[in-house]
């Protein structure tokens, strides 16, 4: 085994840093539904859901410089193309989404396909004894959770 200057297993930290340039695909993905449903919403709930769908994406931005640094700080290269993004996500694209209960549908499907990963990612992450990665994921999945509670009580469904 070969360690990095963090201690890491070289190994283990390259097929981290591989899921987590799946998890930045599919969290390129969440922002731009986020921003596209933030100008697009329409109806009586428009001032409250274009406030907090701009807090959505906000927070997901922030996430999103959060992965790539991280990658980076695995010695790897986080994607940056479209055409990576694209190519490496499974959350649904929401396209001309303006209608409130699809764009906070949207929202939920999109949240459950990136707790799959980084549940994922979690257990790779201790695996590999990389507490950096491990505690990001651990608080990505807290906030994730409850912001997914939250839109479907909105929803009026149960979780």
């Amino acid at each position: 085994m070969t360690l990095n200057s963090l201690g890491l297993d070289s190994t283990k930290t390259k097929g981290l840093a591989d899921d987590l340039n799946h998890l930045l695909a599919n969290f390129q993905i969440y922002y731009q539904n986020l921003r596209g449903i933030h100008w697009n919403i329409r109806g009586k709930r428009f001032f409250d859901l274009h406030v907090k769908f701009e807090e959505l994406y906000t927070d997901a931005n922030m996430k999103v410089d959060l992965i790539a640094e991280r990658i980076l700080t695995l010695g790897e290269t986080p994607f940056h193309t479209f055409e990576e993004y694209v190519g490496n996500a499974e959350v649904p694209v929401g396209k001309n989404v303006s209608q409130d209960d699809k764009a906070v549908r949207l929202i939920v499907d999109s949240l459950t396909e990136l707790l799959k990963i980084e549940r994922s990612i979690l257990e790779s992450s201790d695996e590999a004894s990389d507490e950096g990665t491990n505690s990001m994921m651990s608080d990505f999945i807290t906030e994730q959770e409850k912001t997914v509670w939250m839109m479907k009580a909105w929803l009026n469904e149960a979780v």
